[in-house]
């Protein structure tokens, strides 16, 4: 089973509830959860505080003062039998930049060997799929993005950095994102867009949201040097 016929309702301490909608992340699960998500967030209760949304589940945070489980339940059984409350607003769809392999991309060549193919086909392996953004989380920004083709999924590193810069594009098995901020990370670091992610003044803060789709496409470092801040 993919999507589930019904929510799955799971208690997570005294003032959190978790919602499972699938049991596998696909693209068709991450919908229904943006579209309850959109849902929710449109008709808020008084005493949600917050809403968590991620591949496959939605976390939602309350007041236990103001609104008790059974009545959150309730409300989502509601949105869920009606199906016309999940219209969701069409996916915007950003192209990013990318400069690919050397110091911008140090683990391009490991990801290369371990697949037996050249830097170029590699590039072009992660430059061909429309990514969709199935969720942002680790750091302020960080989309998830899937799926990368199997000629390319490649395992996390063994020993993660303690360092990887803003902006290092990565792939760990069939994800690839994007580090937004300075940051310790695993992922396999093929390239670098000089593209902000993440801007804690701006409206939203995050360049991506849940549901768009990513482009990448290859630049040189001469473009990215001329890229606008």
């Amino acid at each position: 089973m993919t999507v589930y016929d019904h929510p799955i309702f799971r208690i997570m301490g005294d003032r959190s509830l978790l919602v499972e909608l699938g049991d596998e992340i696909s693209p068709a699960v991450n919908q229904r959860v943006q579209e309850l998500f959109t849902a929710i967030d449109r008709h808020r209760s008084k005493g949600i505080l917050d809403l968590v949304p991620s591949y496959r589940s939605l976390l939602m945070i309350y007041d236990p003062l103001c609104i008790s489980p059974d009545e959150i339940k309730a409300g989502i059984k509601d949105i869920w039998n009606h199906p016309d409350q999940f219209r969701v607003p069409p996916p915007q769809t950003v192209k990013i930049p990318v400069v690919y392999g050397a110091e911008y991309g140090p683990d391009l060549q490991l990801v290369a060997q371990y697949h037996n193919l050249t830097l170029r086909e590699v590039i072009g392996f992660h430059t061909r799929p429309t990514y969709r953004v199935y969720m942002i989380g680790f750091t302020p920004g960080f989309p998830y993005l899937g799926e990368v083709l199997d000629d390319i999924a490649t395992p996390r590193r063994e020993t993660p950095r303690t360092h990887v810069p803003k902006g290092s594009v990565g792939i760990a098995q069939k994800q690839t994102g994007i580090y937004p901020v300075d940051s310790p990370g695993g992922w396999q670091i093929i390239g670098w867009t000089p593209v902000t992610l993440f801007d804690p003044l701006g409206k939203p803060p995050s360049h991506l949201v849940m549901g768009d789709r990513v482009q990448f496409h290859a630049i040189t470092a001469q473009d990215a040097s001329q890229w606008p801040t």
